[in-house]
């Protein structure tokens, strides 16, 4: 059970951050390639498209890798993800800099990356190998999305490759320093990041190759200074000035690797050049590190006075003060300053010299005295403030000059009060002069390394000498002190790596390189020559026994960054990553048993295996089953890579159920899965399902070169709910099932909905095939003040109708060229004249056909009398949702357009709609008395075209109650195709219109 739960919570883990990246992925991507490198053909992972949303495991939409929205950087607990790309929470996203540097020192954390990139291109259907995806592909895309760079901080955060502290650090500090130099500055520097704008999208394995992978870092980063500026510690360390400790990971640079192969990753490591900017060994003693002030040049002595316990045999002076506690025939307690003479005054006794005596002889020369005054007195003498010497500090130092100093002191303190040497001074022969005699040299090695400190005393008036550096060496690389060291009897290396503090076990003695000075003509390199068959013997003689110079920089490599007797284990195993190598390994000793692997994996395996001597890569595939019951073994070679792929991960097996079940689409097809498992699966059935049988439909490939579908039926109600294993049947790969809907099940609780002047308005339930002249029936038939000639039925299947012709007639006017507006002979000094007008009129009659939006009203042709029209032609069939308003009887008819006077007209029996248009005062100058019609208040049309052989003349049909008269505007543009267009607008919108008046009326 419990590596059941585990192998769940890994799978939710994966799942939840392949989610994460999800939308972030999605997003359109650069179209353009990394200049000088443009992939042929289509070169892009799957255009993920716009819109999607992923959901992060914390619940942030985002891409998460992002999200992960992002597991925005602020998914996994990390905070909300804003609009901007930013979040609300511990940290702000890493930069892109920052995140190339961590995937540079992290290839578990690529590798990862590219697996999830590979799952979601399969998820929008497009089957990819994580080997196919280039690391010069994932860094472009960083590059291009703040998104991306977002979602993936909260990646390696949720990962582990980075801490809450790491991210507050990068935060904290600056994004262009040294760690991280900027996109910009690298441009500037000629070393630019070419191709960063570059894409990733969709491209077949055939496509993908190793040439247009990036190759090396000089794509990113350029090469040189800039270049090892970027490799920093292990991405896990806190970004601090704590010194690199021999157990973190080594500081190395990763050129992209061809594939997405661990092994490979660790292979395709570089060591940086140099560990960076050198100091001078010694120099950091003479800074302060107080509360106040932290790396300034040590202040002046007098500013800070040196408290120290002055020992018996300190000799007293002139300026001393001195303590004299006196105890037994008297109890007193004295302070006495030795003057100028050095003389001390004592009570009863007067002046006692006591210059140039130790501090214990003058407690027992003051004792005697004052025995002789009191008796049986006890005498203690301490030095309450010490007298001050002066002392100079000259040659090489921050503050040369004369020093009040304790007259303690010691030429240490005297030193670090003047700042110490400068960067030629001198660490090892500081020269102590008293007079013009040398009182002796100081070696501040021998603090510095040993800790111990010379016996000189100074006296006033000494002088301390700080004479320019002697040789110099500088030694860095796998040693414990990288610094440079001045030389002072060292002649050889070995002598030289003690003074850095030996060399650390990382470091590889046959990689030793020397940049010499041959001095006053050339550079040259020198190289300590060992056999790499060399004992520990030879190696220590050898490093003895060479000689160092002036000026010398002594380079100790470190050994390789990986191990050399590894394999790996990639996929879907419980334990990816390194494994060590022993002689005579074999797959066996990785695979024990399924408790190694994640559930159900896949039958085939393969090693990946590291061909020497090139170290080409070559698969070589194994039966897993076989594996594990000892039937087949394989032996391991050093580096590689063991990969088991999941069930569903490689050409995955899926059945597809729809109909009535709770969760149609697609699923994964398990071992043995039948019918009653997949509806099960799907969440069982709907209310609606039909329970007697299923069509199954089922596909085989015959002879390899065609597919044959079969259609078979289940009783799946039995074999679901009855759990008859007989009538069950076992799926095969590609099967779609098809759960049917019981009949007329759509048509429960179907209605319409009757208003207006009927006896008993209201929602009337239908049967299948009712008619209109069946449901007035049952709402009592026409009121005495009813008008069924100007009912409205509205329908929604003709509302979507109308409302797709609507808005392609409104696309088709907004987009008509203006040849297709102006007419071919229109002289050319009145094209803008006319193209102005036609916009004015144009824009009116888009104003009012947005404006009537689509109605969905069905013509019907009713009367008073139902029996009259019952069971013909126009008793329809209602449909549910149908809504049938039935008006009162209009008094008026309507004349609407270009007229003086749009009104309703009181009606008047058999009068003509050229009568009802002079009563609205007659057409204005712009109207189309060619093209006026008339809308019945049934919702029919009259038009010009519309009337019988002897009745051309619209104006003289007699009109009903409730009938439009519609006076158009004049067309502008002698085109035909525009005036018809524009025609067309015009009737659709006063349609509109008066059906939205007899629907209120």
């Amino acid at each position: 059970m419990t590596y059941l739960a585990n192998s769940s919570c890994r799978a939710v883990l994966r799942l939840g951050l392949c989610v994460l990246l999800y939308a972030v992925l999605r997003m359109p991507l650069p179209a353009q390639t990394p200049q000088g490198n443009q992939a042929p053909g289509n070169s892009t992972l799957p255009a993920l498209a716009p819109g999607d949303v992923g959901q992060s495991p914390s619940g942030s939409s985002e891409p998460t890798v992002g999200g992960v929205n992002n597991v925005d950087p602020s998914q996994s607990g990390m905070g909300q993800r804003t609009g901007s790309g930013q979040t609300l929470g511990a940290s702000a996203p890493l930069s892109t800099d920052q995140i190339f540097a961590i995937l540079q020192e992290q290839p578990d954390a690529m590798v990862e990356l590219k697996s999830l990139m590979a799952d979601l291109a399969e998820q929008q259907g497009t089957p990819i190998s994580p080997d196919s995806i280039t690391d010069q592909m994932l860094y472009n895309k960083i590059a291009s999305s703040p998104d991306l760079r977002s979602n993936i901080t909260t990646f390696l955060r949720a990962r582990g490759y980075v801490s809450d502290a790491d991210l507050q650090s990068y935060a904290a500090g600056d994004e262009e320093g040294e760690d991280f130099p900027s996109l910009r500055s690298l441009q500037a520097q000629g070393q630019g990041l070419s191709g960063v704008s570059g894409t990733i999208g969709s491209q077949s394995n055939s496509q993908m190759n190793s040439s247009q992978s990036i190759g090396n870092l000089n794509g990113i980063y350029g090469s040189g200074q800039t270049r090892r500026s970027v490799a920093r510690s292990n991405a896990n360390e806190p970004r601090n000035n704590t010194p690199r400790n021999i157990t973190t990971e080594p500081q190395v640079l990763h050129k992209p690797a061809p594939y997405n192969l661990l092994s490979l990753r660790d292979l395709y490591s570089q060591l940086p050049e140099q560990a960076g900017q050198l100091k001078r060994f010694g120099s950091d003693v003479f800074l302060r590190r107080d509360a106040f002030s932290a790396n300034q040049i040590a202040p002046n002595g007098r500013q800070t006075p040196l408290d120290v316990v002055a020992g018996p045999d300190y000799i007293v002076g002139p300026g001393d003060s001195l303590t004299i506690d006196l105890w037994g025939g008297i109890s007193q307690n004295l302070t006495r300053v030795i003057d100028r003479e050095g003389r001390v005054m004592l009570p009863e006794s007067g002046a006692m010299q006591v210059a140039g005596m130790s501090l214990d002889r003058v407690q027992t020369a003051i004792a005697e005295v004052l025995r002789k005054q009191y008796r049986d007195v006890q005498v203690a003498v301490t030095v309450s403030r010490l007298r001050s010497i002066r002392v100079y500090v000259v040659g090489d130092v921050q503050r040369p000059g004369a020093y009040d100093i304790s007259s303690l002191s010691s030429s240490l303190n005297a030193l670090y009060a003047a700042g110490g040497p400068t960067n030629i001074g001198s660490l090892r022969m500081l020269r102590h002069y008293r007079g013009k005699q040398l009182v002796g040299e100081i070696d501040l090695y021998d603090f510095l390394l040993h800790g111990v400190q010379g016996e000189d005393r100074l006296q006033a008036g000494d002088t301390l000498l700080v004479p320019p550096a002697g040789p110099q060496i500088a030694v860095y690389g796998a040693v414990k002190r990288p610094a440079i060291y001045e030389l002072k009897g060292e002649s050889n290396l070995a002598a030289v790596l003690e003074d850095a503090g030996g060399a650390t076990v990382a470091a590889e003695f046959g990689h030793i390189v020397v940049d010499r000075i041959d001095a006053n003509r050339q550079r040259e390199t020198v190289s300590l020559d060992l056999p790499s068959t060399s004992s520990p013997e030879t190696t220590l003689s050898a490093i003895a026994a060479f000689n160092v110079h002036d000026g010398d920089r002594v380079h100790v490599s470190p050994v390789l960054p990986y191990s050399q007797r590894v394999v790996y284990m990639d996929g879907h195993v419980v334990r990816p990553g390194r494994t060590s190598y022993h002689d005579g390994m074999q797959l066996s000793d990785v695979l024990h048993s399924y408790q190694d692997l994640l559930p159900e994996p896949a039958d085939n395996g393969e090693i990946v295996r590291l061909v020497p001597p090139d170290l080409h890569p070559e698969t070589i595939e194994f039966n897993v089953p076989d594996v594990l019951i000892g039937n087949a073994n394989l032996p391991l070679q050093p580096f590689d890579t063991v990969r088991i792929y999941g069930r569903y991960e490689a050409d995955a097996p899926k059945v597809t159920i729809g109909g009535e079940v709770m969760r149609p689409g697609t699923y994964a097809l398990s071992n043995g899965m039948t019918a009653a498992q997949l509806v099960r699966m799907a969440g069982g059935f709907k209310r609606d399902a039909l329970l007697d049988n299923a069509d199954l439909t089922s596909y085989q490939i015959s002879g390899g070169t065609k597919v044959i579908s079969e259609r078979t039926s289940v009783a799946i109600g039995d074999v679901v709910l009855h759990r008859d294993r007989a009538g069950d049947v076992t799926l095969k790969p590609g099967d779609v099932l098809t759960v049917h809907q019981i009949a007329g099940w759509n048509d429960i609780g179907s209605s319409i909905t009757i208003e207006g002047e009927v006896a008993h308005p209201g929602n009337y339930g239908i049967q299948q095939g009712e008619r209109l002249s069946s449901i007035l029936k049952r709402a009592g038939g026409f009121r005495d003040t009813s008008y069924p000639a100007g009912a409205v039925l509205l329908r929604e299947e003709v509302r979507k109708l109308e409302e797709k012709s609507r808005e392609e007639l409104i696309k088709q006017i907004e987009t008509s060229s203006t040849a297709a507006r102006m007419s071919p002979n229109l002289a050319s000094n009145d094209q803008t004249t006319t193209l102005q007008l036609i916009a004015q009129q144009q824009d009116q009659v888009l104003a009012r056909l947005k404006s009537q939006p689509a109605i969905g009203r069905l013509v019907i042709h009713i009367s008073a009398d139902i029996a009259s029209w019952e069971n013909t032609p126009a008793d329809i069939e209602v449909r549910t949702g149908d809504v049938l308003r039935i008006p009162k009887q209009p008094g008026f008819v309507l004349v609407s357009g270009q007229v003086y006077n749009t009104s309703a007209i009181t009606f008047a029996p058999n009068m003509t709609a050229g009568w009802y248009l002079r009563h609205a005062g007659g057409t204005t100058e712009v109207a189309n008395r060619k093209e006026i019609f008339i809308i019945r208040a049934n919702g029919s049309v009259v038009g010009r075209e519309s009337g019988s052989l002897f009745e051309h003349d619209v104006l003289s049909t007699k009109l009903d109650p409730g009938d439009v008269v519609v006076v158009p505007q004049k067309i502008i543009g002698a085109s035909v195709f525009w005036r018809n267009l524009l025609t067309v607008a015009q009737i659709s919108a006063s349609i509109a219109f008066t059906a939205a008046v007899a629907g209120v009326i």
